[in-house]
Parts: structure tokens; sequence; C-alpha cells
């Protein structure tokens, strides 16, 4: 397989290097009105920088010291992290940052390095944030809550080692009190069914082990009818194919 893509012209290969450049470009552009527009998602696009080296890969394509120097600069005295230095700490920030230190084997560095008790310190930030009641969790101190931060609460727990820490069954329950007739999830119980919510509730379940909850024809069928005439994919019904479904 791999000589026969060796076999194509050059306008047909992927340009890695390019893409490589570009991905360690971007933390270059200070003096861009965009780099600091983009500041409240600067941990998330570390994150998807890294995923794309590996992808690509490359994935010793950034400096691995000043990698975890930046996560750890990001971090609150609570746990959590926020997305840049000085931002807020919230749910999807920390779960970036856990995900970084995995990828680059950065664990320790935040045991020795991190706020407080290391990765005991973070699982107790996103405990806390479980609405013991309703088994969801909130985003940040400020209470919205959303299947995407108890997905979120899963992934970086899991990733810990710390998923005991927080109510499972509550949590499971309240994603199979989130499914709608037609198989998929929503943002909460009685919203309607989403792709984006529907990944982050499979997602779940998944590292629950709990995917025999999944009506899996009923979430096959509609999944499939998300594929427009163009052969893009929409979200949910009625709307526009988009790259982000």
């Amino acid at each position: 397989m791999a000589a026969q893509f060796e076999n194509l012209p050059d306008e047909l290969k992927l340009a890695t290097a390019a893409h490589v450049k570009y991905v360690q470009s971007l933390d270059t552009r200070k003096d861009e009105y965009d780099y600091w527009l983009t500041e409240h998602l600067r941990l998330n696009g570390l994150y998807w920088g890294l995923v794309a080296l590996h992808l690509l890969g490359h994935p010793e394509a950034l400096p691995r010291d000043e990698t975890i120097d930046f996560v750890l600069s990001c971090q609150h005295e609570s746990g959590g992290f926020g997305a840049a230095p000085g931002h807020d700490a919230h749910m999807l920030y920390t779960v970036s940052a856990v995900q970084i230190l995995v990828m680059i084997d950065g664990l320790d560095e935040l045991e020795a390095r991190g706020k407080g008790q290391g990765k005991a310190q973070v699982g107790k930030f996103i405990a806390d944030l479980q609405n013991r009641e309703s088994g969801t969790f909130a985003g940040d101190e400020w209470g919205e809550e959303d299947t995407r931060f108890l997905y979120g609460a899963f992934n970086a727990l899991s990733l810990l080692g710390l998923l005991s820490l927080v109510d499972v069954d509550k949590a499971v329950a309240h994603i199979v009190a989130c499914t709608n007739f037609d198989g998929g999830y929503g943002v909460s119980p009685g919203d309607e069914s989403h792709s984006g919510q529907i990944f982050t509730c499979v997602a779940a379940l998944a590292i629950a082990g709990r995917l025999d909850l999944v009506e899996a024809d009923k979430l096959g069928r509609w999944l499939s009818e998300r594929q427009v005439a163009g052969g893009g994919l929409n979200g949910r019904p009625e709307k526009d194919e988009d790259s982000k479904a």
C-alpha cells in the first residue's frame, strides 16, 4: 500500500513537511492580531496541533519541555486548567491539558510540578463539577451543564486512572435520560438529537463500558441520514453540510 502511494505524482501526495512546518509556526505569530484573538483556544489548539503531528508521523515536532512548561503554566490552584495563563479554569481546557500530557508522556511532570497533589488535584477539580443529583457535569464553577462536559470528565479521569472519583452509574443514567425517540442524544433530557452530542454520549458510554445501552439500529439510521445530496454531513436534520458534523 505504501509503495502504491509513493508512485503517485507529487501534486497528489500529502505535503507532510509543509503541514508540519505550519503547525510548528502557529506559536511564532505573536505579532499578529489573530494570535491574540484566539488566546481562548490556546490550550485546545496545542492539543489539536499535537494530534495533527501524530497523524502526520511527526509527534516529536514540538519541543516537549516547552510544551510541558506551557501546559503547567495554565493550571490553577484548584487543579483545573485555563485556556492560557491567566484564563479561568474550565473542564474543556483541563481535558486538553491531560490529553497533551498523556501524548507526550508528561504525567510524571504533573505529579512533580503541578499544583497541589498532582494528578489527584486535577481529579478533584473534575469530580467537584459533577452534579451529584443528576449525574451530569458543569464546565466550570459557574454551573453550565452539558453532556460535552460529562464526556470530558470521563475522558480525562480515565486517562488519569481516577474514574472512581465520580459517580459513574449516575452519569450513565443521565446519558440514558438524554436519549431521544430517534436513538440520538441531546445536550440534556428533552433536547433534540445532534451529532456532536451523540459523539460525546456514545464516547462516554464506551469509557464506562456501557455501549449495551445504545439503541444501535435507531442511532445508525439517524446518523446515516445526516449525509446530504452533495456528499457532506450535517449535524442535525434540515441543516446544510458542515465540516464539524
